[in-house]
């Protein structure tokens, strides 16, 4: 495998950051999961649009973007694939063992894994924990990612793929690295991004193409929604057959079909859209 590190090429064994570095001491740090196929990114300038929005959010300066493009393709062009889960890392960069950052700039890294399609659907559980719609890093996608491996491994723990969250005040708002949408008498809808969900990039696409409606949900819309799906950048959109003990039809249903089949259409005519 070829990583780009710090702007070149490196083998895996020679692409080391330091024990110092930020995104590891204190998980000062940003990163975009971008879908590639046959070695073409999927949504790129929106991915990169979102790392600068989580930069700025975490006080970093701004990456060039037509350098994670070049690292972006020279990493696909090193290691090709059919899928595959390109993974750019933006961190604080060497620092000290604190809270406060050095003075040595950020750390670039772009990482890429082969991974399969995902099943058409799927089961998740909801978590006794909540998403802080008021904090600090609400709606960044920062590396301080623990809270959702605690979530995980929960959710791997019952039988699920997924784990979903409510927020402090019992509304409806994500998975751990998915966004949720249901479909409540034929409409489907998501919870906006007031109740703390990240600005999914598949999401966003969701939300344009097939006209969901961003709705402050109970968490308990779970109980009462006809269909349920989940939308991700490596998922697209994906069924769930379960809820927590609640049976849903085990294939998708109507709408979420269609979903599916609007998003899979869309994506196939524009790689960037």
């Amino acid at each position: 495998m070829r990583i780009w590190l710090n702007g070149g090429l490196r083998d895996i064994e020679s692409a080391r950051v330091s024990v110092l570095d930020h995104g590891l001491t204190v998980g000062d740090g940003v990163f975009e999961t971008v879908k590639a196929v046959d070695g073409k990114p999927f949504a790129l300038t929106r991915h990169l649009d979102r790392l600068t929005r989580s930069a700025r959010g975490l006080g970093l300066p701004d990456p060039d973007h037509d350098e994670v493009r070049r690292a972006c393709a020279a990493v696909l062009d090193a290691n090709p694939m059919p899928l595959g889960r390109l993974r750019v890392t933006y961190t604080g960069g060497h620092g000290p063992l604190g809270s406060d950052r050095g003075d040595q700039g950020p750390t670039l890294v772009v990482a890429l894994g082969e991974t399969s399609r995902r099943p058409d659907s799927t089961a998740v559980v909801t978590v006794p924990w909540t998403r802080n719609e008021r904090g600090a890093l609400t709606g960044l996608k920062t590396t301080s990612y623990a809270e959702n491996v605690v979530a995980l491994a929960h959710a791997h723990r019952h039988g699920a793929s997924e784990a979903l969250f409510g927020n402090t005040v019992g509304q409806l708002c994500e998975g751990t690295g998915s966004n949720v949408f249901v479909v409540l008498d034929g409409q489907i809808h998501t919870p906006p991004l007031a109740s703390g969900c990240l600005a999914g990039i598949t999401r966003e696409l969701a939300v344009e193409w097939t006209g969901a409606k961003e709705t402050d949900l109970p968490l308990d819309a779970l109980d009462r929604a006809e269909e349920v799906f989940l939308t991700s950048t490596l998922r697209d959109v994906q069924a769930v057959h379960r809820v927590d003990g609640r049976e849903l039809p085990g294939t998708a249903g109507p709408v979420t079909a269609e979903a599916m089949r609007i998003f899979d259409e869309r994506a196939g005519d524009d790689l960037d859209p």
